[in-house]
């Protein structure tokens, strides 16, 4: 593993930073009026993590939703294994046909229709995917009166790396405020299988698809820089960059007011 940027020093205070973790999902819950919390499982370091924290918040009252959309086997499997090791209850739903069917369609609306596209239907697949995902939690969540978990962390709050009304869709962010590698020091804790703690990230947006390289840059440096410690210029100026143009994923939409007028 590169080398570690973090603020926990000992598994003592790891644990004892979970488990604020998991009394404050309780009262989010409780607050909400509601009975309890599900993730959608990528078979990455996040969302396992976060299938730990959930079911030992609620453990009856958890669940784990896999939703492949055209995913590989590898990522299928690590889902998997996050079910086994923590224990959480988990459904698996494919996706893939009605992602295909959305993105066919649409392709011949806009043929028939004659307008200029700008050709970025890798994008638009990789968008549909999360968008998807984050529709078909909702439904689980609804029937169940759940609260839907994120699996963001701070490196990928701050880039603004998730897809707005996507993955970025949820009630809460347990996190949020943890840097990437910290993420794995909590898994490590928790019991993640280490398979899964040494993958590469992806978000699984497509095949071959790498959080860093699709970013740019490497998390050990997005987690330097959010500590204050030193990272290349042209490293800095693109988290920058990244913090800048990703503004409106962190903030509800533009209202026009009238009183303005």
């Amino acid at each position: 593993m590169k080398e570690k940027q973090q603020r926990f020093q000992s598994n003592e205070e790891i644990k004892e930073h979970i488990e604020k973790c998991i009394d404050w999902i309780r009262d989010i819950v409780e607050t909400a009026n509601c009975k309890g919390v599900l993730v959608g499982l990528s078979g990455g370091i996040d969302s396992a993590v976060v299938a730990n924290l959930l079911v030992r918040a609620f453990p009856q009252n958890s669940l784990g939703v896999i939703l492949p959309v055209d995913s590989s086997n590898e990522d299928l499997d690590h889902a998997n294994k996050v079910v086994e090791a923590c224990k959480i209850k988990s459904i698996e739903i494919d996706l893939s046909e009605e992602k295909n069917s959305i993105l066919n369609k649409t392709n011949e609306a806009l043929h028939m229709l004659r307008v200029p596209v700008h050709g970025n239907r890798k994008l638009s697949d990789g968008n549909l995917r999360a968008r998807l995902r984050m529709s078909t939690l909702y439904a689980i969540a609804n029937e169940m009166n759940y609260l839907v978990v994120g699996t963001d962390n701070k490196a990928e709050l701050y880039t603004g790396y998730f897809t707005k009304y996507g993955d970025g869709g949820v009630d809460i962010l347990p996190l949020a405020s943890l840097l990437k590698n910290e993420v794995y020091q909590w898994g490590e804790y928790l019991g993640v299988p280490e398979e899964i703690i040494h993958k590469n990230p992806s978000a699984g947006l497509w095949e071959g698809q790498s959080d860093e390289e699709e970013m740019g840059i490497t998390y050990e440096k997005i987690d330097r820089y959010l500590i204050g410690k030193d990272i290349p210029v042209k490293d800095e100026l693109l988290l920058k960059k990244l913090h800048h143009s990703t503004e409106h994923k962190r903030k509800m939409p533009p209202i026009f007011d009238l009183k303005n007028v």
